[in-house]
């Protein structure tokens, strides 16, 4: 789709959402309003929120005085090399993919915000170089993810799809042979975060007996319990569940191996990254039948917009698994509920807007974890200074330097890897001198990114 034929959808005036309250009134304990700060090397702030992202996200920001473009459907690379130079932050959801390239022809981007659990589709070192923070929402989709899969697993054990589908057909079917309650089984999570262990709690107040395997020890809620080895899980559970990330360890995490360490009429489930599971691989162990259901809601490659094109093109098995009996498809709808993306919404558009406004990088899952308490409406003749730069020594002796003639407010520091961020309050600081001091703290050898907020 060009970006001529893409439809911009404009956000009707709104009241005051969850958002603008909790970005606007970050009171200290004396009740003391913040000052919403705003650069003062630039103009007004632009956005560019693309993939239909919730509509009080959108009017959280423009109450807040930004300029927000915001599009239904996602921009593919060449789309965004060409629209995302004039624009200081990009809103995303899980079908954009901001590359290194992208990054490269976006000299004004200041933050990235994925409205979705996932940032694989950003480049999160190229974006760190750029000294550019990356905000996500780990935890607003889980319940919808969770309660996915509790219908998933009813669905599957009873051949739900199979039966509705006949019927519609005309084809009356009543059967019971391979057809099981949930209660008493065995539900094997793999990763217990936030979505599996709400999961976890879900599947136990079914009768359901739950184990999970992790990295990491974790405390198990409820009575599931850890197992030592993903081949030990396999071995034991009736129903399968994915809710890990993608990264290479976990790249084909299941695949003919695994399969194979499967019971013999297991189901597997999928809600977590499209390349954790070897699809091939599944669709041969399938078809033998030792496995007897799946349930896919994410894939390798997805289309970019809604439509058709789930086809041997996309995926060269599409057409395989779209035939296969008892095996549920869905267009990666885990988190896809009016609650889900709400909460979404107002999660980074908050991140989002006190980055902007205040510098802070609190929930940054590529940059230093960096506050400061908020500049009050009283502490008028104050500025910050938030300085992204390389991780290296003597940077801040310079900067405390540069800053040396003037009363330190207040000043903190982190690193992450290469990058480190300094923020730091100064007074008395008149318009005149702002331009010099940029300048002085820019030309250090380390600067990545340096901006000054009043």
């Amino acid at each position: 789709m060009s970006s001529a034929n893409r439809a911009s959808v404009a956000a009707s005036p709104a009241s005051p959402s969850f958002v603008q309250d909790r970005v606007l009134r970050r009171r200290s304990v004396q009740d003391i309003y913040p000052r919403f700060l705003h650069p003062l090397e630039n103009g007004g702030i632009r956005l560019l929120i693309l993939e239909n992202i919730s509509q009080d996200a959108v009017a959280a920001f423009r109450t807040l005085g930004f300029h927000v473009d915001h599009y239904t459907t996602a921009m593919s690379e060449d789309e965004l090399v060409e629209k995302i130079p004039t624009y200081h932050a990009i809103g995303i959801r899980s079908k954009t993919k901001i590359t290194q390239r992208v990054i490269s022809a976006a000299p004004k981007l200041l933050v990235i915000g994925c409205f979705c659990i996932g940032t694989n589709q950003v480049d999160l070192d190229a974006a760190a170089a750029a000294g550019i923070p990356v905000f996500n929402s780990p935890f607003s989709n889980s319940r919808s993810v969770a309660e996915l899969v509790m219908a998933e697993l009813i669905a599957l054990s009873r051949q739900l799809f199979e039966r509705s589908y006949e019927l519609r057909n005309g084809i009356w079917n009543k059967k019971s042979k391979g057809c099981w309650e949930i209660r008493g089984k065995t539900l094997g999570i793999v990763g217990y975060g936030h979505i599996g262990s709400q999961l976890s709690v879900l599947a136990e107040s079914f009768g359901i007996r739950v184990l999970f395997y992790d990295i990491i020890n974790i405390m198990p809620l409820g009575t599931a319990r850890q197992v030592p080895t993903l081949s030990a899980l396999l071995a034991e559970s009736d129903f399968v569940t994915l809710h890990v990330p993608e990264l290479p360890e976990t790249t084909n995490l299941i695949s003919a191996q695994q399969l194979s360490e499967m019971k013999q009429g297991s189901y597997l489930i999928n809600n977590a990254r499209g390349k954790v599971v070897d699809i091939p691989a599944l669709i041969d162990a399938l078809k033998s039948g030792h496995i007897a259901g799946a349930a896919i809601d994410v894939f390798p490659n997805e289309p970019g917009s809604n439509g058709p094109g789930f086809d041997d093109q996309l995926n060269s098995w599409a057409t395989q698994l779209r035939n296969l009996p008892n095996v549920i498809l869905t267009p990666h709808i885990g988190g896809s509920t009016e609650e889900a993306q709400r909460m979404i919404g107002d999660e980074v558009a908050q991140a989002l807007s006190s980055y902007l406004g205040y510098g802070s990088t609190i929930g940054a899952v590529n940059f230093p974890e960096v506050d400061l308490r908020a500049i009050t409406t009283e502490q008028d003749q104050q500025i910050r200074i938030c300085h992204v730069h390389k991780n290296q020594p003597g940077v801040l002796r310079q900067i405390n330097e540069v800053l040396s003639p003037y009363n330190v407010e207040k000043q903190y520091s982190d690193s992450k890897g290469d990058i480190a961020y300094v923020m730091a309050d100064i007074a008395n600081v008149s318009r005149a001198e702002v331009g010099k001091l940029q300048e002085l703290i820019s030309s250090t050898d380390a600067n990545i990114l340096t901006r000054f907020l009043a």
